[in-house]
């Protein structure tokens, strides 16, 4: 259906605007007013989204539990049992609501939900209501089979039901429209979600990345197109069965510029999910985005010229999205009076009590193997970047992942920085449980050592500030020095204190996620003489057990000229 006169536009405030590509044009939101504003007015449907949960069942800690907020003061958010007290407190509000999830659900999961398939999440989002998920890139971990089932339900072929004693699967559909198996779709485009008498229809698109971010098993036999032709065609199919109100779920997202809360709108120039935000059909009336972690409240405009809301909500369950969609009488979108914002999970108000109930469940089942102890620190390891590009925590797994592949003759480790999933905070005593360390390292990858000759291994670095979304600066072990030049290309290169030449061999040991190119790695697939080692995991749990009182490492192993 073409735009029409309705379509008027959102209430626009011309404080910013980012020229991101020809025709394309992002803005900040003019919002109708925090929560205390109380109920949208009569036609308006209410939807509540949250993105990139991530199986964080319990409040996250450290960097990964705060959030900004509009007085620009760090607040204490997340928790799926807040996330359900702030999602029945906006449904009041307004009841006409829809609950919507933008994928990543699941995937890089704490042990209470990962021990148990992620099944708790499952069930913690059907207790919130969600209505529709996006699938996520993390959505394929474990493979389309697995994803299937946790849709349909049975319990898993190896490890059965550890959670309770079946397993019914996910009462909301996890969506996917630019994914194909055999040339078919491999899960649901879009769905339509009826509310308040109104008719929503809600499309779902994973980022075409995907083969670059999950290993080759995860998407073994499948197809992923481009989004924006994907999700026109789902539209075109939506308009055809006359649901005028339309919205996308859009597991791509882009990188904010800054950190001025949650209803800011500054981001990166360029991003990719601006740049679908802004091409796909003229008949979407607003994009909930993810996959970047990122906090804004912004409006894309649409090929018509109309602009329509842009929003994410950071990760974790730290932030709900929220789109007032005011509805004209024959069930299309009043864009000029459409609201968005994101409001802050705190943890002021009284927790869900049935979703508590599952969390406590999961919690109390993984108890006994989360607080085994594995190792001291003499202080916090954080993942956040210094500006070299390395982390402390990064560097700790890189060095542990040499440490481990010692005896298949490893010579240095590199890790990616996307496989260090939280900070490492410790408890009393500096002590590190099994729990944290998994918290950390989630994704259970196997170790590889291989053979790279030195220009390889230049190429490898060199790739770090040429990959598609980088830079992405490869955590390094600590016997790893270089240098980077201008333009971003790297100069002297030295392994415990001997320069690589560019005929030498070298033995690099690295995950099996990264040797198969993933991040856009893809000069690791050069590698020769492979042998495999242990998980990932395995081999920081066991550093941390060989290393007490482990300090935070230097973050200098990289130079700039």
């Amino acid at each position: 259906m073409p735009s029409s006169g309705r379509r008027v536009g959102l209430v626009l405030a011309a404080v910013l605007v980012v020229v991101l590509a020809v025709g394309v044009t992002v803005e900040a939101v003019t919002l109708s007013g925090r929560p205390a504003a109380g109920a949208p007015g009569s036609g308006t449907v209410r939807l509540i989204a949250l993105n990139d949960l991530h199986g964080n069942l319990e409040p996250p800690s450290g960097a990964s539990g705060r959030v900004t907020d509009d007085a620009g003061a760090q607040v204490e958010a997340g928790g799926t049992a807040f996330v359900a007290a702030h999602v029945a407190a906006l449904r009041a509000q307004a009841p006409a609501s829809v609950v919507l999830s933008t994928g990543d659900n699941v995937g890089a999961s704490p042990l209470a939900s990962a021990l148990f398939r992620d099944e708790p999440t499952v069930e913690v989002l059907e207790r919130i209501g969600v209505a529709a998920s996006a699938a996520g890139n993390h959505e394929f971990d474990e493979g389309i089979t697995e994803l299937r089932r946790l849709q349909r339900g049975g319990c898993h072929p190896a490890d059965g039901c550890r959670f309770t004693p079946s397993y019914d699967g996910a009462s909301f559909p996890i969506l996917s429209a630019n994914v194909t198996e055999g040339g078919k779709p491999a899960l649901a485009a879009s769905t339509v979600v009826e509310t308040g008498g109104a008719r929503i229809g809600v499309i779902g698109a994973t980022l075409s990345e995907l083969p670059d971010l999950v290993s080759p098993d995860g998407i073994r036999g499948l197809e992923v197109g481009d989004e924006v032709a994907a999700v026109d065609a789902a539209s075109r199919e939506l308009t055809a069965q006359g649901v005028r109100a339309q919205v996308l779920l859009l597991h791509q997202g882009d990188e904010a510029t800054g950190d001025g809360g949650p209803d800011a709108c500054a981001i990166e120039p360029g991003g990719p999910g601006s740049r679908i935000a802004a091409a796909v059909s003229a008949d979407v009336d607003a994009v909930f985005s993810a996959h970047t972690h990122q906090q804004y409240a912004c409006s894309a405009t649409d090929p018509a010229g109309n602009p329509r809301p842009f929003v994410q909500g950071l990760s974790s369950g730290r932030l709900l999205s929220v789109v007032d969609l005011a509805l004209t009488g024959d069930g299309d979108v009043d864009r000029g009076a459409t609201t968005a914002r994101n409001e802050v999970v705190t943890r002021d108000v009284a927790p869900d009590p049935a979703v508590a109930d599952i969390v406590d469940r999961a919690v109390a089942q993984s108890r006994p193997l989360a607080e085994r102890p594995v190792g001291t620190v003499t202080g916090p390891l954080l993942r956040a970047a210094a500006p070299t590009g390395l982390s402390p925590l990064g560097t700790v797994i890189a060095d542990a992942q040499l440490a481990a592949s010692r005896g298949d003759g490893a010579q240095l480790a590199l890790t990616n920085p996307g496989g260090v999933r939280a900070d490492l905070v410790p408890g009393p005593g500096g002590r590190v449980t099994y729990g944290q360390a998994y918290t950390v390292q989630p994704f259970g990858n196997i170790l590889q050592t291989m053979t790279l000759t030195g220009a390889q291994l230049r190429a490898v670095l060199d790739q770090q500030f040429t990959v598609d979304d980088g830079p992405t600066v490869l955590q390094s072990s600590s016997n790893l020095r270089y240098t980077v030049v201008a333009g971003n290309r790297v100069g002297d290169i030295s392994i415990g204190g001997v320069g690589v030449t560019e005929d030498g061999r070298y033995r690099v040991a690295t995950n099996n996620f990264l040797s198969a190119g993933g991040d856009g790695f893809d000069t690791f697939t050069a590698g020769t003489e492979l042998v495999g080692g242990p998980v990932d995991l395995d081999a920081f749990v066991a550093y941390l057990g060989a290393n007490p009182g482990l300090a935070a490492p230097s973050t200098d192993r990289i130079v700039r000229r």
